[in-house]
């Protein structure tokens, strides 16, 4: 008897959380459609602790935005790369490999690399690359949806597949690039 009054208060739980997800829709609905549910006014609402029901997004149809810091895999920031090869060496799993250029006038060493591999395949999106940076030359980009039927060569992203914009830098990690030109001023 006392089990099964446990089990019907368990069960109310989810009556209640089942009724409410339908409820808290509706609302939204009315204040500007289905399609407003999921804007980004709304997410912080229905995704904080005082949200009433379940929270389900439509993936693919429906994406939540991500967050400034979230860690997809590395991208090079446009002309700021000067191959010291720090990165490649605090990479946890040795998945990058950079090749250093030669000045054609002189031959020697250039400050930039010639060739610069990250294989993606094996990163494990911790960080340190960017952390150990001297140059800001690596960021965390948010890419996170990488498939291939082939396997392989596919995941192993050459210096042009890799190399990105500071618009790029700017757009998604907004705050940490504001921080960096103020660092930059001083």
């Amino acid at each position: 008897m006392y089990a099964s009054l446990h089990v019907l208060k368990a069960f109310g739980v989810t009556v209640r959380r089942f009724i409410d997800s339908y409820v808290d829709d509706l609302k939204w609905f009315f204040k500007g459609g289905f399609g407003h549910r999921y804007s980004p006014e709304a997410l912080p609402e229905r995704q904080s602790v005082r949200a009433r029901g379940v929270f389900v997004v439509q993936y693919p149809k429906e994406r939540l935005p991500l967050p400034e810091r979230f860690r997809g895999f590395p991208f090079l920031v446009e002309d700021r790369c000067h191959v010291c090869g720090t990165c490649a060496k605090v990479c946890p799993p040795q998945c990058i490999w950079i090749v250093r250029g030669t000045d054609p006038e002189t031959g020697k060493p250039a400050r930039k690399p010639s060739e610069f591999y990250i294989d993606i395949g094996i990163c494990m999106n911790c960080g340190f690359c960017v952390e150990f940076c001297p140059f800001d030359a690596i960021k965390m980009g948010h890419d996170y949806e990488v498939a291939s039927f082939k396997g392989g060569d596919d995941f192993l992203l050459d210096m042009e597949a890799l190399t990105k914009p500071v618009s790029y830098h700017a757009e998604i990690h907004p705050v940490a690039y504001a921080a960096e030109q103020s660092k930059k001023k001083k």
